[in-house]
Order: C-alpha cells, then structure tokens, then sequence
C-alpha cells in the first residue's frame, strides 16, 4: 500500500467518513479535520463560500492530514492537494441506517469527533438521492482530479473493517 500522508474521505451522509477519518488519523498519527465543523458554526450557520474554501485551503498546506466530507463545490480543493481518497461507496438504504444509527447513539447536535447530527427533510433527500444525484459527480472529479491519487472505494461497513485492518497492519 502506498504511502499515505493526505487523505480526504469523501461520501454520502451516514456512510462512516468520520469514523474511518478519525481511525486513519489515530493510524496515520495524522491531524483530523470534519468539514461540518468548519462549515457550520454552533448555531448550524454556513460559513461563506469563499471563506470556507480558504479554510480548506489552509487544512491542505499541512503536510499530513486527514479530511472528511463531500462538499461538492469545494472537493476540487482536496483532490488537489492529497495523495489519497477513501470514497465511502455503501449502499443508499446502509447510509440512511448510518445517519438514524447516528442519531439514535449519539443524539441531535453538534458532538466532539466530528458528529454533526441534524436529521430533517433536506437530510434525508440528500442521502436517499446522493448515489444518483451526487456520486456521479463525486466519481467524475476523482477521475479528472485522479491521476496522481490513490483511490479507495469502500462498498460496505465489512469491507471498510477489513480495510482499516490492512491500514493498522501496515502503518499501526
């Protein structure tokens, strides 16, 4: 396995981007950043466009990390900059399990190690249309953005465990 020093995460709601960030930081020994904590203040306020794309700007000049989130509009800023991407690829039907689950451990709000739990109507529709409307956009970028990255495309909880496995004897 190549070595891994950037790491953007990048997914639906509710497939295990944050988990699987926080586990390849412990691994990697690599600074975590959740992009609902920079995009969203505690009042579930956005930041500004521009703003939010310096911020992210600034999280890829370091010369390790690891990042987790979509945010399509933004996604080209961490494609460029990391060496790998982990695209959490479940299933529809195991991403809405991940965002009730979610709620149902942790509660609604904003909680430490990247837990952002806000299920409403938007929510839902994200995650219930994300693999027809989002992921080919998401898989088009990593193409255009992808020859110099490692891509690993994770298609179930299993297969992510037996992955962070092969990371923990690796790297751990």
């Amino acid at each position: 396995m190549q070595q891994m020093n950037r790491v953007a995460v990048v997914g639906s709601g509710g497939s295990g981007k944050s988990y699987v960030a926080r586990e390849l930081g412990r691994l990697l020994g690599a600074p975590v950043s959740h992009l609902d904590s920079v995009f969203f203040d505690d009042e579930w306020n956005s930041l500004p466009p521009e703003k939010f794309e310096a911020a992210q700007r600034d999280l890829v000049a370091a010369p390790c990390w690891v990042i987790d989130g979509n945010y399509n509009s933004t996604l080209h800023v961490r494609l460029d900059a990391c060496d790998t991407v982990v695209f959490m690829d479940v299933p529809t039907w195991a991403a809405v399990w991940g965002i009730v689950s979610r709620q149902i451990r942790h509660g609604a709000g904003q909680h430490s190690a990247g837990v952002y739990n806000r299920i409403n109507w938007g929510v839902l529709r994200y995650v219930a249309t994300y693999r027809r409307r989002m992921r080919p956009q998401v898989l088009a970028k990593i193409h255009q953005y992808g020859g110099h990255l490692t891509v690993v495309r994770l298609t179930s909880r299993r297969r992510t465990r037996r992955w962070l496995q092969q990371v923990t004897a690796e790297h751990g």
